[in-house]
């Protein structure tokens, strides 16, 4: 099994509740591709609570191999999440996948 974390920090909002409201549109989407993609094991996404911490929220989810990771980044819903609901706010991404 490969558990892929990705960390997401976005641009600065307006308020905290357009962050807010942004940041549960992005969970939402990417919650809702567990019914989409095949190879997706598991999906949450989180909120960082710590506003010491540069990054807003992470996306924990779970593969049978490195392979099917592969497969789930070209997924076509996958990729409109990333293009049109994250990309306009992301600022930046990191990303760890490990065995487990």
């Amino acid at each position: 099994m490969v558990k892929h974390i990705v960390f997401f920090k976005l641009k600065n909002f307006e308020s905290e509740v357009e962050k807010q409201a942004k940041m549960t549109e992005i969970k939402d989407a990417l919650e809702a591709l567990i019914d989409k993609v095949s190879v997706l094991r598991k999906m949450n996404v989180v909120f960082n609570i710590n506003p010491a911490e540069e990054y807003d929220l992470a996306l924990v989810s779970e593969f049978d191999s490195l392979t099917d990771v592969n497969t789930y980044a070209v997924h076509p819903d996958h990729v409109a999440v990333g293009k049109n609901i994250i990309g306009p706010f992301k600022v930046a991404r990191a990303c760890v996948d490990y065995e487990f």
